[in-house]
């Protein structure tokens, strides 16, 4: 019996050099002014070297005496962060339910629920902070509705479209057995839907302590401003140490995540 032999694999030497040459001229293309891109000064960087090579310097010495000043500010960006992130995962349920076409047949209520969240998402979240902070003064709780709106943003957006891509035939045998919409969201669609809301809700958490940490320097509390403070004083090997607290918060913040989901989801 004659062995059987795959077909050569077909070449696109030809295809994969169009591609890399039309993406070469398109990125030099945007960086030239004169047709409306941007103008990038490379030459800056050669001129300014010596300054960036000094920072790097300090921020790869980070000063862990400063260590203690660091620790109640983190720990008011871990509440703003698990807060806003409790306070989303209990809004954000009936919002999804409402914002998804098999969840919610009004096409009126869910095209208004989805054009209200779209717009909340638009804004970014350092303008959130930024108004907030005028609005409320500088503290923890601008810092904490930002964090809210944007978690809310991210879990209906992702969660409802989930669900409109899924199948639901469970939902039909709700409705032949007579129940109502509300009845067959809560005692079908919602226990389908729990892994999602949960992956969900542990990714925003995650999120959370990362913007935090940026919306701190637009005087929304947290560990930012204290970024803001030391940068201000070019103390870069104290914002060095800030900077890998950080890191290391994030780390165990997702490991512990990722238990999490292994468990509930």
């Amino acid at each position: 019996m004659s062995e059987l032999t795959l077909p050569p694999r077909p070449r696109s030497r030809v295809r994969v050099v169009l591609i890399v040459v039309t993406f070469v001229a398109f990125t030099l293309v945007t960086c030239i002014p004169a047709i409306g891109g941007i103008e990038l000064d490379l030459g800056a960087f050669a001129r300014n070297w010596d300054n960036g090579s000094g920072l790097i310097v300090q921020l790869l010495q980070p000063d862990f005496t400063f260590f203690p000043r660091t620790v109640q500010p983190m720990l008011e960006t871990l509440q703003m962060a698990i807060v806003a992130a409790a306070a989303a995962a209990a809004v954000s349920v009936p919002l999804t339910l409402w914002a998804a076409s098999p969840t919610n047949p009004n096409a009126f209520t869910r095209h208004l629920l989805r054009t209200v969240v779209n717009i909340i998402r638009s804004v970014p979240d350092l303008v959130y902070a930024t108004i907030l902070v005028a609005m409320v003064g500088v503290g923890v709780l601008p810092g904490l509705i930002t964090l809210f709106l944007f978690d809310i943003g991210i879990i209906v957006k992702l969660v409802s479209e989930a669900i409109d891509s899924t199948d639901h035939g469970y939902m039909e045998g709700g409705r032949a057995a007579g129940g109502s919409q509300t009845q067959i969201n809560h005692h079908t669609a919602l226990q389908q839907t729990w892994p999602l809301f949960t992956n969900q809700w542990l990714y925003t958490l995650e999120l959370n302590v990362r913007i935090s940490a940026i919306l701190g320097i637009v005087g929304a509390g947290g560990i930012g401003r204290l970024i803001d403070e030391r940068r201000a004083f070019y103390a870069y090997d104290d914002v060095a140490l800030v900077v890998l607290e950080i890191l290391v918060v994030v780390v165990l913040i997702e490991a512990a995540s990722n238990l999490l989901r292994k468990r509930l989801v």
